[in-house]
């Protein structure tokens, strides 16, 4: 069995157009913006050779390529603020939120470094929660 990374470059070498190199930035961007991202190859079926996933403390994002576009859907998207409106596809679902790539856009790079960052954020919100302690009670002496 191939590592998802593996899996990840085949797929970026087998693409051999604009959809290649930029699924290549894209990741690149995701671990500059978190190198304790993991990478994951996931829902391989007989229609479908699977998708580059993006996790840490969950998905943070997947890396989809279709004829017209690369896709980055954020698995929590709808939870996160966009003050840069980079979000621009699947805005009415309740949970994800997808940044659609066309040829020739410009990735804004900061913007989505700082999106990652907040996706991972939310995932781990809640794994690290300390445990509750009584409280103490002071003696008067």
């Amino acid at each position: 069995m191939k590592s998802a990374s593996t899996l990840i470059d085949q797929k970026i070498k087998e693409l051999r157009d604009w959809r290649g190199k930029t699924l290549a930035k894209v990741r690149e961007i995701i671990h500059q913006a978190d190198p304790e991202i993991v990478e994951e190859w996931k829902w391989v079926k007989p229609t479908s050779p699977g998708t580059p996933v993006f996790s840490h403390g969950g998905i943070v994002c997947t890396g989809e390529t279709y004829q017209n576009v690369v896709k980055m859907t954020f698995a929590k998207g709808a939870g996160l603020k966009d003050p840069l409106g980079l979000f621009n596809s699947s805005l009415d679902g309740n949970v994800r939120r997808a940044i659609d790539i066309h040829e020739g856009d410009k990735v804004d790079e900061a913007g989505l470094k700082d999106l990652i960052r907040a996706a991972v954020a939310l995932n781990l919100k809640g794994t690290n929660k300390p445990k509750s302690r009584r409280a103490s009670s002071k003696r008067a002496d």
